[in-house]
């Protein structure tokens, strides 16, 4: 019996030690984790160790929305707007002759002309009634009627229109009105929930959910040129009528202003895109302040760095926006910055796309300093820029002047004495990018020079704009190209 109770103690003794070896000496790097839902059979899911705390402290439900979505619905608003157009080709054909009106002879402005109507959204932005909302909603309305989420209906007038970012800014005479609050759209993370609120198919208060898909989306809707694309994507079912909607965090802040959706029907089809709100913050902050964006620019021509690009041109970087060239006289010439550069940093922001550079320096406005940090042959090198405005310079922009160029759908320059001399020419000014409008409808390429519109001389980029902010119809454009041909082209306005 003494034997036996022996080799017990031994046995169990040596048992402990064994698993006390094995604990802590040769522990098991993965741990068995039971059958979830989504495996197969009766097989179990092995889970590394690591992660067996985050799943167990993962919530088995979906985050409840309806606080938040109480907080935005009230400061969200249907927009209805109203378009003239004409009604026929006769009114499209003879409306600037009158001449043959009169000949035809007088015709009732209802038979002429009927109203067509569209809708969409709007977000409340200030308790005494600044509406933003997209672009494309009100452009060009001769009424809108903003109505609030408890049915009070007011008449909206445009403060100002940014067609580069699709925004736009209303107002409406009200008092102690909801308003929403802006977020920090840089903060949005990939995968975190939002909602979309708006009035989809004329359905007011409509919340949907989400996560944001991606970041910095450039989907070319907006003409390219000076326009900023840096959206935010979602899965948030947005559809016609949401334009100009809100979109919010789970802290009911407003990260983002919807716009657009990706889909061959025109309905919902798995993507929309916001307007960051960052982007939408100063845009909005200008059009209160001037009346007009004031948009600071590098005076560079980019594109994005691909595969190809680095093979190509057998870049020593892999990611950036690359300097295809540098418009003489401008910021980026001025900071340094030369063709073949990488741009990979503006201020503290990485820069990956063409779409992150345009929202950062887009958020920018004539006048401030910027840091730029681009990689040349493998050196990394930091320099200062001064933005300047559209016109090259660092004053502030009047209104109206960004629709002329945003209509012409080209950038210019001013014409160097050397290139003067050398195209015997007194004046001039350069066209030196194209994008969709008239300038390139009229068959205008690039490096033309303009010397007159209707025979008046033109020696600035700011007095290009400023004569043709004074015309309507066609007008004739003259001047030379590199090579000394003389060209004339008519462009309509």
């Amino acid at each position: 019996m003494k034997k036996f109770l022996s080799f017990l103690l031994i046995a169990f003794i040596g048992g402990f030690a064994a698993l006390l070896v094995q604990k802590y000496v040769f522990p098991t790097p993965l741990e068995q984790v039971g059958s979830t839902t989504g495996s197969i059979g009766n097989s179990s899911t092995i889970v590394p160790s690591a992660l067996t705390n985050f799943l167990a402290q993962t919530p088995t439900t979906l985050p409840d929305f309806a606080v938040v979505a109480e907080m935005t619905v009230n400061t969200v608003v249907h927009i209805k707007a109203e378009f003239q157009r004409p009604s026929s080709i006769y009114d499209q054909f003879f409306r600037d002759d009158e001449m043959f009106r009169d000949f035809f002879g007088p015709r009732q402005r209802p038979e002429s002309e009927r109203r067509v109507q569209g809708s969409g959204s709007g977000v409340i932005l200030s308790e005494d009634g600044y509406v933003i909302t997209n672009n494309h909603v009100v452009q060009d309305a001769v009424q809108i009627e903003v109505t609030l989420n408890d049915n009070r209906v007011y008449d909206a007038t445009v403060v100002g229109l940014d067609p580069t970012t699709d925004l736009a800014l209303l107002k409406i005479d009200g008092e102690n009105l909801p308003y929403a609050v802006f977020g920090d759209s840089d903060k949005v993370n990939i995968g975190q929930w939002v909602l979309a609120v708006g009035n989809p198919f004329n359905l007011t208060s409509t919340v949907t959910a989400g996560i944001v898909s991606a970041k910095g989306r450039n989907i070319n809707i907006l003409g390219g040129g000076t326009a900023i694309e840096s959206f935010i994507q979602t899965d948030a079912a947005v559809n016609r009528g949401n334009s100009g909607g809100a979109l919010v965090n789970t802290n009911g802040e407003l990260i983002g202003i919807n716009a657009a959706i990706a889909s061959t029907t025109g309905s919902f089809a798995g993507y929309s895109f916001a307007i960051p709100s960052n982007i939408a913050k100063k845009v909005t902050q200008d059009l209160m302040e001037h009346g007009e964006v004031q948009r600071g620019f590098l005076g560079i021509n980019i594109s994005d760095v691909t595969s190809d690009l680095v093979r190509e041109n057998e870049l020593k970087v892999n990611r950036g926006v690359y300097v295809a060239g540098v418009n003489p006289g401008s910021a980026g010439e001025e900071s340094g910055l030369k063709s073949g550069d990488i741009i990979t940093g503006i201020d503290d922001r990485r820069i990956n796309t063409t779409a992150d550079l345009l929202e950062t320096v887009g958020r920018k406005r004539p006048g401030d300093e910027i840091t730029v940090t681009y990689n040349r042959d493998g050196r990394t090198i930091e320099s200062k820029a001064v933005l300047k405005n559209i016109h090259g310079d660092t004053s502030i922009v009047k209104r109206g002047e960004l629709d002329v160029v945003e209509s012409l759908g080209a950038t210019f320059e001013a014409v160097t004495d050397a290139e003067l001399a050398r195209l015997k020419i007194k004046n001039g000014v350069k066209v030196t990018s194209l994008s969709r409008g008239q300038i390139a409808s009229a068959g205008i390429k690039e490096g033309f020079v303009i010397t007159h519109v209707d025979r008046e001389a033109v020696t600035a980029p700011r007095d290009l704009v400023r004569v043709l902010s004074d015309k309507e119809g066609g007008v004739l454009i003259e001047g030379v190209y590199p090579n000394g041909t003389k060209a004339y082209y008519g462009v309509g306005m």
